[in-house]
């Protein structure tokens, strides 16, 4: 598989975390997002969105959306499920990484602060308290979704969490990990998130997160 990619794009960063975590080989193919290399004929005319990440199967298939793509390779490969075995988990950790793919990373991927910065005028002070705002309001909502499903959970008689859901890392991880990565870039305030903080600092001590790590790949800078 080949992955189109930029490494600090959150985005492509929970699917190197994916095919990671699956131990699943593949070439990673850089698109600089912000030297405008997405708009090129060459990628932009096999994807809509002239987005990354996007994935070309092993049988040649152009792949878009990075919970897409992931749930794609979960149900194409078994090893080290994604998502849970049964519905009710599913939903659960399916609701996690939406909090943070739909509602905390649209409002601050790198095509709005451009916008809100050359189109709309605004300060580099205030872009910077935007991206905070929605950043922190956000992951303050994913932690009280911590607690609300830790208590569920023992209300059913289940162990705690060790992750955000279970015992293993799942599609929630690999969404949380790369907001929390941009989060540290633009130096929002972590504090007061104990279980979320937690989570991160397992995932962080794992080899497949390390090696998706912006740092480790091919076109960082």
């Amino acid at each position: 598989m080949k992955l189109h990619t930029y490494f600090r794009s959150s985005a492509s960063y929970r699917v190197r975390i994916a095919l990671l975590l699956k131990g699943l080989p593949y070439e990673s193919l850089p698109v600089h997002l912000v030297r405008g290399e997405q708009k090129q004929p060459a990628y932009a005319s096999h994807v809509g969105d002239a987005l990354v990440p996007s994935l070309i199967t092993d049988d040649g298939h152009w792949l878009t959306q990075s919970m897409a793509i992931i749930e794609y390779l979960d149900e194409t490969h078994a090893q080290t499920p994604l998502l849970p075995s049964d519905a009710l988990g599913r939903a659960h950790v399916r609701a996690l990484a939406q909090m943070v793919a739909c509602e905390i990373h649209p409002l601050n991927n790198l095509r709005v602060l451009k916008y809100l910065v050359k189109d709309l005028a605004v300060s580099d002070e205030a872009k910077t308290g935007w991206y905070a705002h929605w950043v922190r309001s956000g992951l303050e909502a994913f932690e009280r979704q911590l607690a609300l499903l830790d208590a569920e959970r023992k209300a059913d008689g289940l162990p705690e969490s060790l992750y955000c859901w279970g015992d293993t890392p799942t599609l929630a991880e690999c969404c949380l990990i790369p907001q929390i990565f941009n989060a540290q870039r633009f130096n929002v305030n972590l504090d007061g998130l104990p279980r979320l903080m937690a989570v991160v600092e397992r995932c962080n001590a794992l080899p497949a997160f390390a090696a998706a790590h912006p740092s480790a790949c091919p076109d960082a800078e």
